[in-house]
């Protein structure tokens, strides 16, 4: 029986933070893929933490004038980090020989609505992760983005381990 469900047909978002498992989901994704989607590798970075780290620091005695333009250079810097790494994810999915846009974004809320918001933006076919160890019971357990993406995006999840 066919669902009525329309599918989506836009590439599939793929969480990227340079980890061996980030990067075995993207090289898994162009496998799985190659022939039905582009994708698109996010690295979703923490926006305004350069701010925290001094308004945080501030807050030490002595309390020190906080500097708005070293934030501003290092909010930058940070930023262009989060640019590069998403280039370096993409170009793994082109030499995989799939169409990759690369994406670097601000963090709104956690790191899965951020990625959960982009996949429906984009209409994804499927939202890829890298799933990272947690604990002893490393099989039996899933990070909190990995569990709030699968009880909450609009696509189908796949999830990476770190090796395989």
């Amino acid at each position: 029986m066919h669902s009525a469900i329309p599918r989506p047909g836009g590439p599939a978002v793929v969480g990227y933070d340079g980890s061996a498992a980030a990067r075995r989901a993207v090289r898994e994704s162009a496998l799985l893929l190659a022939h039905r989607a582009a994708l698109v590798v996010v690295v979703v970075r923490e926006a305004g933490a350069a701010f925290e780290a001094i308004a945080l620091r501030a807050l030490d005695p002595p309390a020190a004038p906080i500097d708005v333009g070293a934030a501003l250079v290092v909010e930058d810097a940070l930023h262009e980090g989060a640019r590069r790494l998403a280039r370096q994810g993409a170009a793994l999915a082109r030499e995989a020989g799939v169409q990759a846009e690369a994406l670097a974004v601000a963090q709104e809320g956690t790191v899965a609505e951020t990625l959960i918001r982009l996949a429906r933006h984009r209409a994804a076919v499927a939202l890829v992760l890298g799933a990272h160890g947690h604990g002893t019971l490393r099989e039996l357990t899933l990070g909190s983005t990995t569990r709030e993406a699968l009880h909450r995006a609009p696509c189908p999840v796949v999830v990476v381990g770190a090796t395989g």
